[in-house]
C-alpha cells in the first residue's frame, strides 16, 4: 500500500514541475489580424501583478481641467495612458511585454461617436509592433463617464511575471 501512495506521489509531483518552467501562451484570432489575444494562458508558478486603472496626464496646463482639451484627444490620452503603465511596469521590473489582459474604458464626449480609431492609433503603438509583439487578451468598454470629465479614457491591466 505504502508503494503506491509512493509512486502516486512521485507521478503528480513530477507532472507538476514542467508547469513551473513553462511560458505564457498567447492564442492568436484564427483568420485575424486585429491585434488582441484570443485568449491567454498563464501556468502554475507565475506570479500575476494587477495594475490599477491609470488615466491620461494633462497636456494643456491652461485648459479646464473639466474637458478633454486639457489632456488631448482620444489616441492622445491612449498614449499617456499606456505610457504611465508602461512606467509602472518598469518600476515593477516588467514590460508591456508581460501584459496578459487589458481593460479599456473608453468614453464618448458629448455624445459623439466613440473614437475606436483614435484608442487603436494609440495602442497599436505599444502592442503588436516589431518591438512588443506580445498581445493581451482585451475588453473594451464605452462608460457614460470617468471620475473627471475630461479623461476620456482609463486603463487597468494585468501582467505576469516572467
Amino acid at each position: 500500500m505504502i508503494k503506491q501512495f509512493a509512486l502516486v506521489f512521485v507521478a503528480s509531483s513530477a507532472l507538476s514541475l514542467p508547469a513551473l518552467s513553462q511560458e505564457v501562451i498567447r492564442h492568436s484570432n484564427p483568420g485575424s489580424t486585429f491585434p488582441i489575444a484570443r485568449a491567454v494562458e498563464v501556468p502554475a508558478g507565475k506570479t500575476t501583478v494587477y495594475l490599477s486603472g491609470a488615466v491620461p496626464s494633462v497636456i494643456d496646463e491652461k485648459a479646464d481641467r473639466a474637458t478633454p482639451a486639457a489632456y488631448g484627444d482620444m489616441e492622445t490620452q491612449t498614449v499617456s495612458v499606456l505610457r504611465s503603465i508602461e512606467k509602472t511596469l518598469t518600476d515593477l521590473d516588467l514590460t508591456l511585454g508581460d501584459v496578459v489582459k487589458m481593460q479599456a474604458f473608453l468614453v464618448a464626449p458629448d455624445g459623439e461617436q466613440l473614437d475606436f480609431e483614435g484608442f487603436m492609433s494609440g495602442y497599436t503603438q505599444f502592442f503588436g509592433t516589431t518591438e512588443q509583439p506580445n498581445l493581451p487578451s482585451r475588453s473594451v468598454v464605452t462608460v457614460a463617464g470617468l471620475v473627471s470629465p475630461g479623461w476620456l479614457v482609463e486603463i487597468e491591466v494585468t501582467a505576469v511575471r516572467p
